[in-house]
């Protein structure tokens, strides 16, 4: 019988984040890492394996290479069964393995959706994070010429950005009023349409689908009003469900949508048992309640938390909340949201005003690249602290989202924002004279004055 310390059960970019922070923080610990596939998608790369990237083979996370360098066991293998008073993992062979703590990070998996009449049929798709299934599926869609995607959430709309680049033709249906639209208000939902209105991809929103046709092969999308739209393929991209059945068969609680109970410490009720990433409950940075956001840089950041109390609890280390960081791209455009949108805010019963300000990445506008830049931030109106922030440009956008993240996270003030020193470069960033997130932060406090 194998024994270790440290025991996670997932072997992706969670897993590795929990791995490395628990060997930098207890080196003399034995961490041990079990997965299921011999190699590890990048997560968020999956979409550009369809037309960026040349498949999957350059999408690979190099966790094997981390893994040896810091003296961190790892095994391919199945785990079957959990016996968490004994402290002991069974393994698919009959293997066991026993733990002084243990970490699940199993992941996630794509909605199932069985109501959906005709999923079963050949050409229709999920995306999942299992290079096999994934392989195969570039391989089918390269001769579709018609691909529908369901969803225009960011998967959807980054997986049809790709396509278009291998000269599909592709139709996104999307139940909400617009794409994208549970992450941003319509300032950015507008020009994300329009953008891609532009790349010719047709975009059916505010309408569901009913049921999928065809005769072993799907050929139709039936939607909600009778209409029909002739298709090779279909991609199903309506989100992710927990990855939860091991940890619920044996014992270790999980709330109504599936997701296993954790504090702020990524621990379980049950001892010696922690769980992080997609497969975890998380609560709201600003609200407070539970939600369902599913991301990786949420998730590496629970495996750091996780990895820093594994063996010793640190008072001042633990998971705040979700903020619900996103950024995305399409068709070189770049759009990033971070917090509350306006319209979640008010739903919520905040009492919010927002600033708005749009103007260039560059300075002056006319050096080549530049590209126009635009940020709203939504603020608390008695208290004046920023709770939600959404931006669009160019590439400098990833790391402003990331800005306005920590920003949420360190409850800044809007009057902190108005007096930021910062450092402008004409090649690099906008001008400090029209710097949009300073003046968006201008805009928004002369609202609170009114």
């Amino acid at each position: 019988m194998l024994k270790t310390d440290g025991l996670i059960i997932g072997g992706s970019a969670v897993g590795l984040a929990t791995a490395v922070s628990a060997k930098n923080r207890f080196p003399d610990k034995k961490i041990m890492v079990l997965r299921k596939e011999e190699k590890v998608m990048v997560p968020c790369g999956i979409p550009y394996i369809f037309g960026s990237l040349e498949g999957s083979d350059q999408n690979i996370m190099p966790t094997d290479a981390k893994f040896k360098s810091m003296d961190i066991d790892f095994k391919v293998a199945e785990v079957e069964s959990i016996d968490s008073d004994n402290q002991k993992v069974t393994l698919k062979g009959g293997e066991e393995l026993t733990y002084e703590k243990l970490v699940i990070a199993t992941g996630s998996l794509p909605k199932r959706l069985s109501w959906l009449k005709g999923r079963d049929l050949d050409s229709v798709f999920t995306i999942p994070k299992r290079k096999d299934y994934l392989d195969d599926m570039h391989k089918q869609l390269a001769d579709k010429r018609k691909v529908t995607i369901i969803g225009g959430g960011f998967i959807g709309v980054e997986v049809a950005d790709e396509l278009t680049k291998t000269n599909h033709e592709v139709t996104i249906v999307e139940k909400l009023p617009h794409i994208l639209e549970a992450a941003f208000d319509e300032e950015f939902t507008g020009k994300a349409e329009e953008i891609m209105h532009e790349q010719g991809i047709k975009l059916k929103t505010g309408i569901g689908v009913t049921e999928l046709t065809g005769n072993g092969k799907v050929d139709k999308v039936i939607l909600e009003d009778g209409s029909e739209i002739e298709t090779d393929a279909v991609i199903l991209s309506m989100g992710y469900t927990p990855n939860s059945e091991l940890a619920s068969q044996w014992g270790i609680p999980v709330n109504s949508n599936g997701f296993i109970k954790v504090d702020e410490y990524m621990r379980t009720p049950v001892k010696n048992i922690l769980a992080v990433g997609d497969c975890a409950e998380k609560h709201d940075f600003v609200t407070r309640k539970v939600t369902n956001m599913m991301l990786a840089s949420t998730a590496c950041a629970e495996g750091r938390i996780a990895g820093m109390n594994l063996f010793k609890l640190n008072a001042i280390k633990t998971f705040s909340g979700t903020i619900s960081i996103y950024s995305t791209s399409i068709n070189g455009s770049a759009f990033g949201t971070a917090g509350l949108t306006e319209a979640a805010a008010k739903a919520e019963g905040f009492e919010v005003v927002s600033g708005y300000f749009e103007g260039v990445d560059r300075h002056p506008g006319k050096l080549p690249g530049s590209h126009k830049q635009a940020v709203k931030l939504i603020v608390a109106r008695e208290s004046g602290v920023v709770i939600g922030g959404e931006a669009f440009g160019g590439p400098s956008v990833g790391e402003l989202t990331n800005l306005l993240g920590f920003i949420i996270q360190s409850r800044t003030h809007v009057s902190t924002i108005q007096t930021a020193q910062i450092g402008t470069q004409p090649m690099l960033t906008a001008s400090p004279a029209a710097y949009p997130l300073i003046n968006a932060a201008n805009q928004a406090a002369v609202k609170m004055r009114k």
